[in-house]
């Protein structure tokens, strides 16, 4: 099994239910996965504001953008089967 914790970026601005709801979901999934959360709040930064201020939350996963909310906010099974895919991916490697 992986060590090394995958690195999930949390992008919203405070005052999102929706990005507490992700952020939430993703703290349950630690309990599963080895992970660190970062939270990244949008209105410190011109350049992120402009890019997902429609778009929040936006899940980033080990310098991968995955999950912005464009249809819909990520769900918790959407980020279960995307964790345990790298997972998997990273116990192959490892072999």
């Amino acid at each position: 099994m992986s060590s090394k914790p995958f690195q999930i970026v949390l992008y919203g601005r405070p005052g999102c239910h929706l990005c507490d709801q992700v952020e939430q979901l993703i703290l349950l999934l630690r309990e599963e996965f080895p992970l660190e959360l970062r939270l990244v709040n949008i209105e410190k930064d011109p350049a992120l504001h402009e890019r997902y201020m429609f778009v929040i939350p936006v899940v980033e996963i080990d310098g991968e953008e995955v999950f912005p909310s464009v249809t819909h906010v990520v769900t918790w099974e959407e980020l279960h089967a995307e964790l345990a895919k790298r997972a998997a991916r990273k116990t192959g490697e490892e072999k």
